[in-house]
């Protein structure tokens, strides 16, 4: 095993965790910027305000894009089992 190798398989698996977990965190991210702008218009601060609507959309993000992660997540798995068995 190679030096090269190993950085390309740490690249390799951190954009694939970027890949899968962007998408939830940019949710969560503009959910709980526009529930800010909300409670600082409104002067409401509530802190179930803004947990409850993350919970409930990075959810939904998550079981939308399911298929599409499965597929990402085995795409890397079959990559790094065709490493493996070069070795």
């Amino acid at each position: 095993m190679t030096p090269e190798l190993v950085m390309d398989i740490g690249q390799q698996a951190l954009r694939t965790t970027l890949a899968v977990a962007g998408p939830m965190l940019l949710a969560g991210m503009v959910v709980g910027l526009i529930i800010s702008i909300v409670q600082a218009a409104t002067q409401v601060n509530e802190m179930t305000m803004t947990f409850v609507p993350k919970i409930v959309v990075v959810f939904v993000v998550i079981v939308v894009s399911l298929p599409w992660t499965i597929s990402q997540l085995t795409t890397f798995t079959q990559t790094m089992f065709d490493h493996m068995s070069r070795m």
